[in-house]
């Protein structure tokens, strides 16, 4: 008597590729993205400063690299320009801050600094959620800005691999887990003098 195993290979081929798919659709839910929230540009005692909030999630490879030691490196930039339409447009105004997100083995924290400035968090998530909230951060002197003038702003948050140790710098240009999708947030505004 001979029985027929192509229906138990069927199956289990099957099975195979329903887990497979499930995998990629985890591994796609932990890919790491910085999504910007909203972002302002506001009057400060020196000028025009930027409000921006940034929802900030790393992916799985990520948040083990950091959490052996590897420290990431962010770039935030903003940029102000006037739209013309007979030329390219004109810059006025832009800032760049760079931030060092690393793990502190003795103490058990996580340390963002900028400069020599540092603020430690007991968790990752508390470190993230700082690093997405920028307030007050100045860009640009009083008089820089055409007041009344419509002008455009944006601003974006993203992991700079190029800081990353060289290893992992090529590790990450062949696998996407390495990568932090993190998108421009643009917008309109008129900046409006300041009430006397």
């Amino acid at each position: 008597m001979t029985a027929s195993t192509t229906p138990c290979w069927k199956r289990r081929l099957e099975r195979f590729v329903a887990l497979g798919f499930g995998l990629l659709v985890t591994v796609l839910a932990w890919a790491g993205s910085i999504q910007p929230k909203g972002a302002e540009v506001v009057p400060d005692e020196r000028g025009w400063a930027v409000n921006a909030e940034f929802d900030v999630e790393l992916g799985a490879r990520l948040v083990d690299a950091v959490g052996k030691g590897v420290p990431l490196h962010f770039r935030f930039e903003v940029q102000i320009k006037r739209k013309r339409w007979y030329w390219i447009d004109e810059h006025l105004a832009g800032r760049v801050v760079n931030y060092r997100l690393s793990y502190q083995t003795l103490t058990r924290q996580y340390r963002l600094a900028v400069g020599s400035l540092y603020q430690n968090f007991d968790t990752l998530e508390a470190a993230l959620t700082a690093l997405g909230h920028i307030r007050r951060l100045h860009v640009a002197d009083a008089g820089t800005l055409p007041q009344g003038e419509s002008l455009a702003a944006a601003v974006r948050l993203s992991l700079d691999q190029n800081q990353l140790p060289k290893p992992l710098q090529i590790d990450a240009l062949a696998n996407d887990d390495w990568r932090v999708d993190a998108r421009t947030l643009s917008w309109q505004f008129v900046p409006q003098p300041e009430p006397q």
